[in-house]
């Protein structure tokens, strides 16, 4: 059924408005600006800081059309879900909700008792970012943590610590959660997915994807979105939107639909049923088309490896892991962080060990090489 919206109903919406179909026709909307306010780019800290891509943008501006039915009834939300379904290639029962925190929270909830576990890295954001939100929604779940390697998860320190006790006194392991790409920017292959998948499934439990920084995996692997989720042995997946370059919301989709049959409930009663729905959507729509989230994040990926090849050539910086998506991770003297600092270039220093340098779908070549340059200064004294 087509709702309405005034004189126009969101059909009519999105045929009107190209960037919504096609992108492709507005070459000028499909790259990152080519120059910024110096306090625009000197923002490496996260690609959460930078703006909303265009194609988003429009997207979210021709949702705004006269009316439409209120938490998820409407036009948009539903294009959206099944643009999701297409990508993935399966009959996934998708829910949008405003941020990432909450989407891991209330998708663990969902799969775990009070008395059960999930097991996660102990750089996982469920475990140091979330401020005990999975435990919160979920009544008590407990977070263990199992050894992994640059922050990925591996077959066998995941069976130790499913297999470690199984007595009434312990929590009984019931979801293994793991972040694609992860915290410290690696990025797990199909076959490492499968094999804990595989592990997973042989001892009753489900497996969750935090998949905030999912599309940066995608466009560094080059591979079917299905094919490191569902095809894996991943049950659900929480779709991170935000860093991609929507204003705001994450997908969560689980590609086992009974898994989802009462979520929407989970969803209202976390405050996260959006009563405005076709604006949390509308902008999922514009960003899978023609593969807009996948070139936005192979433009991300890139800027990261210019940024670690430059400082890879720098006397007194050492790159502490591999660049294998849009995060570079740089070993540097306090001194050298805390000059840097004073010149504007914003940071983390608490993830992965060093300061992290991230980068976006707006992150140019001119602000890399700003970056960059300063820090060759600093080094050099």
């Amino acid at each position: 059924m087509v709702v309405l919206v005034g004189k126009m109903d969101f059909c009519s919406i999105y045929r009107k408005y190209p960037l919504i179909q096609s992108y492709t026709a507005h070459a000028t909307m499909t790259t990152a600006p080519t120059s910024l306010p110096t306090g625009h780019y000197l923002q490496f800290a996260s690609d959460n800081t930078s703006g909303i891509c265009p194609e988003a943008m429009q997207a979210f501006a021709a949702a705004n059309t006269g009316f439409a039915a209120s938490y998820g009834n409407d036009d948009a939300t539903r294009l959206a879900c099944d643009r999701i379904r297409e990508v993935f290639e399966a009959d996934a029962e998708v829910f949008f909700v405003f941020n990432g925190t909450a989407a891991n929270s209330i998708a663990l909830a969902s799969l775990c008792q009070s008395y059960q576990a999930v097991i996660c890295s102990d750089t996982a954001h469920v475990e140091t970012d979330e401020c005990g939100a999975p435990e919160f929604f979920s009544n008590g779940s407990k977070l263990l943590s199992a050894p992994h390697r640059h922050g990925k998860l591996t077959s066998a320190g995941v069976l130790e610590v499913i297999t470690r006790r199984t007595d009434v006194h312990y929590p009984r392991p019931k979801v293994v959660t793991l972040t694609q790409s992860t915290e410290m920017g690696s990025v797990y292959q199909k076959g490492e997915i499968s094999g804990i998948s595989r592990i997973a499934q042989e001892h009753g439990l489900k497996v969750h994807m935090d998949g905030a920084r999912f599309a940066n995996a995608v466009a560094a692997l080059k591979v079917a979105p299905a094919d490191i989720t569902w095809r894996a042995g991943v049950d659900v997946l929480c779709f991170g939107g935000t860093k991609m370059g929507l204003p705001i919301g994450e997908a969560i989709v689980f590609f086992d639909r009974k898994l989802g049959e009462e979520f929407s409930y989970r969803c209202k009663q976390a405050g996260q049923l959006a009563s405005k729905m076709r604006y949390l959507s509308a902008p999922w729509l514009a960003m899978l088309t023609d593969g807009t989230w996948l070139r936005h994040a192979s433009h991300a990926n890139a800027m990261a490896h210019r940024l670690s090849e430059k400082i890879a050539g720098i006397a007194g910086a050492e790159l502490l892991l591999p660049t294998e998506v849009n995060g570079v991770f740089v070993n540097l003297p306090e001194p050298v962080i805390a000059r840097l600092k004073a010149l504007g270039w914003t940071f983390y220093t608490f993830i992965g060990g060093g300061a992290r340098f991230m980068c976006s779908w707006a992150t140019t070549e001119e602000a890399v090489d700003h970056l960059a340059g300063d820090l060759e200064r600093v080094l050099a004294g």
